[in-house]
C-alpha cells in the first residue's frame, strides 16, 4: 500500500561514505502503519517551520519538502555544525488502496503527521452467497447464456 521512493539514497549512501565527513546528511525518519481504514504516517522534522512545508500528490506520488535553516550573524564564530540546513525531501508511493484526496495533516512539536484514509474499494467486504435450489441456478445460467 505504501512504498518508500528515494531515487538518490544509495547514490547518497555511497558517496557519503566516500568522502568520510563526520556529520551524514540529515534525513527525515518516518513510520508509517495502518490502524482501522486509516494509514498513519510520522516524519520528523525538528526545526522545520510549517511555512517552508511544502506537501503534495502527483501520480500517487506523495511528496513532503521543508527547508530547515538557522540565522547566523557575520560575527558567529561556529564550534560546531552538524545539523543539516537546506532542504529536506521525502517521497512515497500511495498504492491504489489509499484515498489520495482524503489525506490531512498536522504538524505538531516537530513531526509531520499524515492521516491517508484507505479507499472503498480497498477496504474488505462480505460476500453474500446465494442458497436456492439447482432449478433456480440453471434458470439464472440460462438468462446470462442468452445475453
Amino acid at each position: 500500500m505504501l512504498i518508500q521512493n528515494d531515487p538518490f539514497r544509495d547514490f547518497e549512501n555511497l558517496f557519503g561514505a566516500s568522502r568520510r565527513t563526520a556529520t551524514p546528511r540529515a534525513s527525515m525518519p518516518m513510520d508509517a502503519y495502518r490502524r482501522g481504514d486509516n494509514v498513519w504516517v510520522h516524519i520528523d522534522m525538528p526545526g522545520v517551520s510549517s511555512e517552508t512545508l511544502d506537501i503534495n500528490v502527483e501520480r500517487s506520488v506523495l511528496t513532503v519538502t521543508a527547508e530547515r535553516t538557522w540565522n547566523s550573524e557575520e560575527s558567529d564564530k561556529p564550534y560546531l555544525s552538524e545539523r543539516y540546513q537546506g532542504t529536506l525531501g521525502r517521497q512515497v508511493h500511495l498504492g491504489e488502496g489509499l484515498d489520495a484526496e482524503g489525506i490531512e495533516a498536522d504538524l505538531h512539536d516537530g513531526v509531520l503527521t499524515l492521516r491517508i484514509p484507505v479507499a472503498e474499494k480497498a477496504k474488505p467486504r462480505k460476500i453474500e452467497v446465494n442458497t436456492g435450489t439447482a432449478e433456480e441456478a440453471a434458470a439464472i445460467d440460462v438468462e446470462s447464456a442468452a445475453v
